[in-house]
């Protein structure tokens, strides 16, 4: 006869400890939704917002600020020409603001990208960069100003090729120098695929008789090969050879001939009418600002005097305006950007980002100072605008662009890594130590 086993009772509840019922309403479907609801909508909103590293702030607050400041010089040194040209006294300054609202979003989307995606497009770029220079020399399309072919026309839209192609070169040669980085010491590797590829874009731009672009692009080229890594010996032949072919180009227009004379032998009465007229008003309009300037708005030399006062000479009108303080203030704030691209620089192992990176800078920060030697005269006339301060649609958006792109540089360095396990659980090593402490500790207790 088996046995049943009687059922256990159930125990019997303590009238000391009554078990009370959760506090607050029972958790539901539709409740839980509308809980997880507000997180769900506040993530997008912090991911967007979330805080950046200084780098980002200061290089995007700097140039925003040079943007603004390049608008407000705009329509001081341009209203007179421009109501003189049919224009309206705020003519030029609209458009260069409809430029700076095309160019300041892109920018702002170009840092959302990540570097695979600049890496990937580095090629198909530089193809599409080539393509758009090239129609500066078809009938119809290119056609010249200030004596440069280097312009496109498509009705009334007007634009520059080259600045976009320095864009498309310094994400290719970065690129190219990213992936050869354990070879660079063979001068060979050095030289191809870069010498011929960037040697053509610049070819290109030199037909156009444009060399102020084509200088600055050989300086991009040379910058990205001195912060590859390249050693200084390849640098030093390339400068040498490069300084050869200039003398031989420049020989062979008279205007440029004549430009270099006037930088080396200085300005006679016979030049002042020809190349000596915006060389000498630029030097009169930066000594009649003195150290605090004539004021905003009160220029001379840009009632006529001073030919492109708004474009490559705006640097001596905003000496003439704001002073010796406005001019040196300027000159900073450059500084300040140069100070920013090379945070991000020194900032990041990659050196893809490295490279394209120091190609923006010297484009920017190297135009710029550029820019002011030509008016100060410490350079021949080149013909370089002053980036982010002066007129010109096709500059603003290429520069911003570019700006970008460092922008987005900036952002992935600044991601936060994955949490591990560490951070959750404690490591097994340390749960080891404690578990002989404990056992020691117990046996101590019973001795």
């Amino acid at each position: 006869m088996t046995s049943a086993t009687p059922p256990q009772r159930p125990q019997r509840r303590s009238s000391s400890a009554p078990v009370l019922p959760p506090s607050g309403p029972k958790p539901s479907a539709s409740r839980g939704a509308s809980a997880d609801a507000p997180i769900s909508a506040r993530v997008p909103v912090k991911r967007i917002f979330s805080a950046q590293s200084s780098n980002f702030f200061l290089l995007l607050g700097t140039t925003l600020f040079l943007v603004i400041f390049g608008l407000v010089m705009v329509l001081s040194s341009s209203s007179v020409e421009s109501f003189t040209a049919d224009e309206g006294f705020f003519g030029r300054f609209l458009r260069q603001g409809l430029f700076a609202l095309i160019g300041v979003p892109l920018m702002l989307v170009a840092s959302r990208a990540p570097v695979g995606f600049w890496k990937r497009w580095a090629w198909p770029g530089l193809i599409l960069g080539g393509v758009l220079q090239l129609l500066v020399f078809i009938p119809g399309i290119g056609y010249g100003y200030g004596g440069n072919q280097n312009w496109i026309r498509f009705g009334s839209f007007t634009a520059q090729p080259s600045e976009f192609v320095k864009v498309a070169i310094i994400v290719w040669v970065a690129w190219v120098l990213s992936t050869k980085q354990d070879v660079l010491s063979d001068w060979r590797q050095v030289l191809l695929p870069v010498a011929p590829v960037a040697g053509a874009a610049i070819a290109f731009v030199l037909v156009g008789d444009d060399l102020g672009t084509a200088s600055i692009m050989l300086l991009i080229i040379f910058g990205c090969l001195f912060f590859a890594g390249v050693r200084l010996r390849f640098l030093a032949v390339g400068a040498l050879a490069v300084a050869v072919a200039a003398l031989l180009f420049a020989g062979t227009s008279s205007s440029r001939s004549s430009r270099i004379s006037v930088w080396l032998n200085g300005c006679t009465e016979l030049d002042y009418q020809d190349a000596c007229w915006q060389i000498e008003h630029a030097y009169w309009a930066l000594a009649g600002g003195g150290i605090f300037g004539t004021g905003l708005g009160n220029s001379v030399a840009k009632r006529g005097w001073l030919p492109h006062a708004d474009n490559d000479y705006i640097f001596a009108i905003i000496g003439e305006e704001l002073g010796l303080i406005g001019a040196v203030v300027v000159l900073l704030l450059f500084v300040v950007l140069a100070i920013g691209f090379i945070r991000i620089i020194r900032s990041t192992n990659d050196s893809f980002v490295r490279i394209a990176t120091a190609g923006v800078m010297v484009w920017t920060v190297g135009q710029a100072f550029v820019n002011f030697a030509v008016v100060l005269g410490v350079l021949p006339v080149l013909g370089v605008p002053l980036p982010l301060i002066s007129t010109g649609g096709s500059a603003l958006i290429a520069t911003l662009l570019a700006i970008g792109i460092v922008l987005s540089f900036a952002r992935a360095g600044n991601r936060p890594e994955p949490p591990t396990t560490s951070s959750a659980a404690p490591p097994a090593q340390s749960a080891a130590d404690r578990s002989r402490m404990m056992a020691a500790s117990r046996a101590r207790g019973r001795q």
